[in-house]
């Protein structure tokens, strides 16, 4: 009995210390969505659970709130980020994703619009290697806790059982916990840092997978059972200069393989392509061909309200980033 006592104190200890860096952020809906105290004055928080980046205050660890100010965001890979002037809340103590296991106990943190800190408790249910969501963002690891995101729990804390922040949780597909790495937030930080947005390569089409018939590959000599089709061409694009036609099969994209539009995606968001040419491997007329593109940048404008929100599918924040690639556009 004595050691589930000093088990409970310790995990109301982690939550007490780890949860005073975490926040909830209020953009005027029915129940705010959580975030983290991750650099000095800097918040971040779930990009999906934000129906507009204007007028969001921060409610700290002592129920007071503060304006916040938009520095930026990439749905991508579901992170927004804010910041506070003279915050006076502890900054997160920040870990490496790449200790967990499968089976390591973690805590799930959140707070309410009231100022309380919430928790949920469970173990690490699933790991892998660097994946990419339905948008084409790059995270550097998959991480599945078992723990219940209850409402307003995305954008807040996993915590591992030596009290460190290793990630951001954020809602998969029917509802399931995913956590963005610690890694990928600061990559993401340090682009908004560094350029004021986050830069991705640009080709001006519209695509969706295409299944390659059997006698095509044959002849053609391929593998891929999939390509990527197009279907729309932006005048005075990358593409259109490069003479990109509609009904071009994309097999090869500097190189390497493509199956479907998130495979592009994935690509074009390596933003050292932009500025520099790079081979597309094409089908056309039955034959396979070549054609040299200068990747361009998009060119997105922040604004202090979003679209409406995509559909969900791969599992990240709410864009949920399992499954479902069908069509893009980049």
């Amino acid at each position: 009995m004595s050691s589930l006592i000093g088990l409970s104190n310790s995990l109301a200890e982690i939550v007490e210390q780890a949860g005073s860096s975490v926040v909830a952020v209020n953009a005027g809906t029915r129940i705010s969505s959580s975030g983290i105290h991750w650099r000095d004055g800097m918040i971040i928080t779930s990009d999906e659970s934000l129906p507009h980046y204007d007028e969001i205050t921060i409610t700290v660890s002592e129920g007071k709130s503060l304006p916040a100010t938009f520095l930026g965001h990439d749905s991508s890979t579901d992170i927004a980020v804010f910041q506070l002037q003279d915050v006076q809340i502890p900054v997160a103590k920040i870990g490496d994703a790449a200790t967990l296991k499968v089976g390591h106990l973690v805590l799930g943190l959140a707070r309410s619009s009231e100022g309380d800190i919430r928790a949920a408790m469970g173990l690490v249910s699933a790991l892998s290697g660097a994946w990419r969501s339905i948008s084409g963002g790059n995270i550097d690891q998959f991480i599945r806790p078992d723990i219940n995101l209850y409402p307003g729990f995305a954008g807040g804390a996993l915590v591992d059982a030596a009290g460190y922040v290793v990630g951001m949780n954020t809602s998969g597909r029917r509802g399931t916990a995913l956590t963005i790495p610690a890694t990928t937030v600061n990559r993401v930080i340090d682009q908004l840092l560094a350029k004021g947005r986050i830069s991705r390569g640009y080709l001006g089409v519209g695509m969706q997978p295409v299944r390659l018939p059997d006698n095509l590959k044959t002849a053609l000599n391929l593998t891929s059972t999939t390509g990527v089709i197009v279907v729309n061409i932006e005048a005075a694009s990358p593409a259109d200069h490069a003479g990109l036609l509609l009904g071009d099969v994309l097999v090869k994209f500097d190189g390497i393989a493509v199956n479907d539009t998130g495979d592009v995606l994935a690509l074009l968001n390596h933003s050292d392509r932009i500025g520099k040419p790079i081979t597309l491997q094409i089908i056309r007329g039955g034959a396979l061909l070549e054609l040299d593109v200068v990747v361009g940048e998009s060119q997105v404008i922040e604004e202090g309200r979003k679209h409406e929100p995509h559909g969900r599918g791969h599992e990240s924040g709410g864009r949920r980033h399992e499954g479902g690639r069908r069509h893009g556009k980049r």
